[in-house]
């Protein structure tokens, strides 16, 4: 992923207003240049101010696309003999490593009450976890594939911005 700017982030959100994008706090490192853009496929993170907000980057042929999440309340399973698998890198997981993030429609949809839910890795750090720079924490039986490095970051690719089309109705 190209680094983007502070002002291109907050100029890219489509499901809230741009009240909402300029509070948004930006993910940790990102004023200290920290972030791991090259081993990026999008920008994701929850914002250090609201717990339950994350948010995602998707960049685009267009520009990128800012999506504001909602991450559930309660309580999280620590269990490690349960295993969930994200929805846009397939990555295995302890039941709290996958949470089901909600966002709002973007447009009349959204401002209606509409949303779309997604199973994402809890961290948002699919990028990492296909790049084998982050290891889940799951019970000792692990999935094997036969997908190359560029396959798997391909499919992530496809997958976030299929989520991402959804949320946009595009």
């Amino acid at each position: 992923m190209e680094p983007l700017t502070e002002a291109a982030i907050r100029d890219s959100f489509v499901n809230c207003s741009k009240g909402e994008a300029s509070r948004i706090r930006l993910p940790a490192g990102f004023a200290d240049g920290a972030v791991p853009w090259a081993d990026l496929d999008f920008l994701g993170w929850t914002d250090p101010a609201a717990p339950l907000r994350a948010l995602l980057v998707v960049p685009g042929d267009d520009g990128p696309t800012g999506i504001v999440l909602r991450r559930p309340e309660g309580r999280r399973s620590n269990s490690l003999s349960r295993s969930s698998m994200c929805n846009v890198c397939l990555t295995d997981h302890a039941a709290s490593g996958v949470t089901l993030f909600v966002a709002p429609l973007a447009g009349v949809a959204g401002r209606n009450g509409n949303s779309i839910g997604q199973y994402l890795c809890a961290d948002l750090a699919c990028s990492l976890y296909v790049r084998g720079k982050r290891e889940p924490r799951m019970r000792p039986v692990r999935r094997e594939e036969t997908l190359t490095l560029e396959e798997r970051i391909d499919r992530t690719v496809t997958n976030v911005n299929a989520f991402a089309g959804r949320v946009t109705a595009r």
